[in-house]
């Protein structure tokens, strides 16, 4: 467990002292989209120690807590899990204590189980986003959290048939609009946490079968990193928006974070979901997201280097799609909880 960013408590009894937990990729973006609710209060993030956390710990007071996942028993490394997940019950207590939150507001996934837990036993007010990444079903994080919640949030219709106490508040919006002016890139990631070397060589066998575009590969740490192209394991949040500005294709995995970021540029996204049964993941939730991703016309969907070749000539004929995801009526319901709370404590 660490800690960075300066700790500037605020005396103001009109404000809120608000934790915002959340894993890394998507998970910590969807609670970056509710800014506007959070912004004016006391906050502090709990996630973690990824490229994207070091870019929230530059300018938000931030705490580390570490990666475990109940799908890492599945991956060989259960030990793993139980030390990691050891290590996190009792630092995320101490950093509960410290902080003292009002509001504990999170978005999954199992990394940040324990501020959740902590926060409720503390007396925080809990707010349980259901992830964007789960559209038929809840998440593991989401049934093991829902009964600790105070207030539920789901972003699918169908999850409201499952959690019936939860808020409905579907976020997605397809934009109208032409893309912004492209150069010839192709930005190839595979997200924040694991390597993903199935994707690699898919892109590395395309440049290597005559594709015309740069290339540029965020591999993961310790990920397979092909040789005579442009690769790095990580990159800070900022310096991946402005890649997506310029790259006319993206290829990704199947995350939430990164589909939705690349849709906002104007990308031709061609997705590869990581697979459980290749190891490359826990479950198999982001073969669920991509499946309603495509079906709504906004991705192409691929699982062998010769269908990501077709998918490239396919995009070349066609426009690119522009989608987000507008949280506004989370947003303004956040806004009336809080101002809520604040009247209690007067």
């Amino acid at each position: 467990m660490s800690q960075t960013g300066a700790m500037k408590p605020e005396a103001c009894e009109k404000r809120l002292r608000i934790c915002l937990a959340a894993s890394g990729g998507g998970h910590v973006r969807q609670l970056l989209d509710l800014r506007p609710a959070w912004s004016a209060h006391d906050h502090f993030f709990v996630t973690e120690d990824t490229a994207l956390g070091q870019s929230l710990a530059r300018e938000h007071r931030t705490h580390f807590v570490p990666h475990f996942a109940w799908g890492q028993a599945k991956l060989g490394t259960p030990f793993k899990m139980v030390a990691r997940a050891f290590s996190s019950f009792f630092g995320s207590l101490r950093l509960m204590l410290r902080e003292r939150p009002d509001v504990v507001i999170s978005t999954g996934a199992g990394a940040v189980i324990f501020p959740v837990f902590w926060g409720r036993m503390l007396g925080a007010h809990i707010v349980v986003i259901e992830s964007f990444a789960r559209f038929d079903g809840p998440s593991l994080f989401g049934r093991i959290a829902a009964p600790l919640a105070h207030d539920l949030v789901v972003q699918s219709p169908k999850l409201k048939d499952y959690h019936r106490r939860a808020h409905l508040f579907d976020p997605f919006l397809r934009l109208e609009g032409e893309a912004p002016p492209k150069k010839d890139l192709l930005f190839a990631t595979v997200g924040a946490t694991l390597p993903f070397d199935r994707l690699v060589d898919a892109v590395a066998e395309a440049k290597a079968g005559g594709l015309s575009e740069d290339v540029i590969i965020q591999t993961g740490i310790g990920g397979r990193v092909p040789e005579g192209m442009n690769v790095a394991e990580t990159l800070p949040f900022d310096e991946v928006q402005s890649i997506l500005k310029d790259a006319r294709f993206v290829v990704c995995h199947g995350g939430t974070g990164s589909l939705i970021t690349a849709l906002r540029e104007g990308c031709h996204v061609i997705a590869m979901p990581r697979l459980s049964k290749l190891g490359e993941h826990y479950d198999d939730h982001q073969a669920e997201i991509t499946e309603a991703f495509a079906a709504r016309g906004l991705v192409q969907v691929v699982h062998t280097p010769e269908d990501l070749a077709t998918a490239i000539e396919v995009a070349r004929s066609r426009k690119p799609v522009l989608a987000t995801t507008d949280p506004q009526n989370l947003i303004h319901h956040l806004d009336g909880l809080f101002a809520t709370l604040r009247a209690r404590r007067r």
